[in-house]
C-alpha cells in the first residue's frame, strides 16, 4: 500500500511544479505592463522554458542528482520553486526569461521518479508511472485555473508568491511519507557507456514524435484559432480539455501496459508490452490528429473540441516510455540511461514549434500534415527498435 501512496504523493509533487508550465501566461497583462515589454517579447520566457525543459536532463549526467533520492526531488522541485519566487522581483525581463529557462529543469523530477518506481513495481511500472506523468497535465490545468483567482486575490506577484509556498508544502508532505534510497551509479557504467549504444539513440527516438505533437499542438492550435476569430474563451476550453485528456489517457494507457506487462514480466516481455502500448497510442492518436486537422482547416468548433479528445490518446506513449531504461538496460546503468533517453527524445521540444510555425506559413494544411505524420514516424521507429537487442541482454542484469 505504501508504494501506490508514493505514486499518489509523486503526481502531487509533480501537479505543484508544473503548475508554473502556464501560470506566467495567465498573468500575461500583469507582466508585459511590468516589464514595459511587447507581446513578442513576452513569448520569449515561454521559449526559454521549452528549451530548459531540454537542457534539464544534461543534469542526469553529473553529480548533482546521485546520494539521496529525496534530496534530489527536493532539487528538482526547487527549480520551478526558486525562481517562481524570483521572477517578481527581477531587475529587468531579460533576468525573469533566464529565471524562466531554470524553471524548465523540473522535468528532471520525471526520470527520478521512474527511478524509484523502478524499485517498487515490475509489471506495474507503467500504470504507476501513467498516474505520475497524468500530474504534468493536472499541473497545468491546475496552473491556468489557480491563477485567476490567486492573481485577482494577491496581484500578479502575490500570486507567484502563493505558489511557491504551496510547492514547498506539498513537498513536506511528500517528504514524511516518503522512504529515501540511495541513487548509485555503480562500477558497471564504466563499462556500458549509454551513449554509445545504437539501442539508447533508436529508443530515444521512438518518444521524439510524441513530444513534436505535444509541445507543439497548443501553440500551433491558439494561433489558428485566432487567425479564425475564435474567442479566448474558446482557445482556452479546447487547452482545457487537451490538457485533461492527456492526463487520463496518460493513466488509461499505463493500466493498458500494466494488463499487456503482467503476462511475461521478463525483460524481453516488458519490452514488447511498451512497444504494443506506444504503437496502439501512435495509431490513436494518428487517427485524431487527421479529424482534428480537417476541423480545424474547416473551423468547425464542435470537432475540433471532441477530436482533442482523441488527440491526447499521443500521451499513452509517455508511460510506456519512460518505463523502458529500467526494463531494457543493466541496473548499474538505468538511472543515468532515462536522463540520456530523455534528453534525446526531448531535443522535439527545439525544433518542433519554429518547424512547424514555418510551415504553416507557406500552408496550415501543410502544418498539419507534418504533425499527423509524426505518429507514423513513431510507429516505424518502434518497430526498428523492437528487433534490437536490448542492453540487459547483451550486458546482464
Amino acid at each position: 500500500m505504501n508504494r501506490w501512496r508514493s505514486v499518489i504523493l509523486n503526481t502531487i509533487v509533480m501537479t505543484a511544479g508544473f503548475g508554473t508550465l502556464t501560470m506566467m501566461s495567465v498573468a500575461k497583462p500583469d507582466v508585459i505592463a511590468h516589464f514595459g515589454i511587447s507581446s513578442d517579447a513576452f513569448d520569449l520566457q515561454h521559449i526559454a522554458y521549452v528549451f530548459g525543459l531540454f537542457v534539464a536532463f544534461l543534469l542526469g549526467h553529473t553529480r548533482i542528482y546521485e546520494g539521496s533520492f529525496k534530496r534530489s526531488v527536493a532539487i528538482a522541485l526547487s527549480w520551478a520553486a526558486v525562481p517562481q519566487l524570483l521572477i517578481p522581483y527581477a531587475p529587468n525581463w531579460y533576468v525573469a526569461v533566464f529565471l524562466r529557462f531554470i524553471q524548465g529543469f523540473v522535468v528532471t523530477l520525471v526520470p527520478l521518479f521512474s527511478t524509484q518506481i523502478a524499485r517498487y513495481f515490475v509489471a506495474e511500472r507503467p500504470f504507476a508511472k501513467g498516474i505520475i506523468l497524468s500530474g504534468i497535465f493536472w499541473g497545468g490545468v491546475f496552473g491556468s485555473m489557480s491563477a485567476k483567482y490567486l492573481i485577482h486575490a494577491f496581484g500578479w506577484k502575490g500570486g507567484f508568491l502563493v505558489t511557491v509556498l504551496i510547492m514547498y508544502a506539498v513537498l513536506l508532505i511528500w517528504w514524511l511519507f516518503t522512504e529515501d534510497f540511495e541513487i548509485i551509479h555503480e562500477r558497471g557504467e564504466a563499462k556500458i557507456n549509454v551513449w554509445k549504444l545504437k539501442f539508447t539513440w533508436v529508443l530515444g527516438f521512438t518518444f521524439f514524435p510524441a513530444l513534436w505533437v505535444i509541445f507543439t499542438i497548443v501553440g500551433f492550435s491558439a494561433s489558428i484559432a485566432y487567425d479564425m476569430g475564435w474567442t479566448k474563451a474558446h482557445v482556452a476550453t479546447l487547452s482545457t480539455n487537451l490538457n485533461i485528456s492527456k492526463a487520463i489517457w496518460s493513466i488509461v494507457f499505463g493500466y493498458i501496459g500494466y494488463l499487456l506487462s503482467r503476462k511475461n514480466p521478463t525483460s524481453r516481455g516488458l519490452f514488447r508490452a511498451i512497444v504494443q502500448v506506444m504503437v496502439i497510442s501512435y495509431m490513436l492518436s494518428f487517427v485524431g490528429l487527421i479529424v482534428y486537422a480537417k476541423a480545424m482547416l474547416s473551423g468547425n468548433y464542435t470537432i475540433a473540441l471532441a477530436a482533442v479528445w482523441l488527440v491526447g490518446t499521443i500521451q499513452g506513449t509517455g508511460p510506456a516510455f519512460w518505463t523502458s531504461a529500467p526494463a531494457t538496460y543493466p541496473k548499474s546503468v538505468y538511472p543515468r540511461a532515462s536522463f540520456a533517453l530523455g534528453l534525446i527524445s526531448n531535443t522535439a521540444n527545439i525544433v518542433a514549434p519554429s518547424i512547424t510555425d514555418l510551415l504553416a506559413r507557406h500552408s496550415v494544411g501543410l502544418a498539419f500534415g507534418e504533425l499527423a505524420l509524426m505518429p507514423l514516424v513513431g510507429i516505424l521507429t518502434l518497430i526498428a527498435v523492437s528487433r534490437m537487442k536490448m542492453p540487459v541482454e547483451e550486458f546482464g542484469e
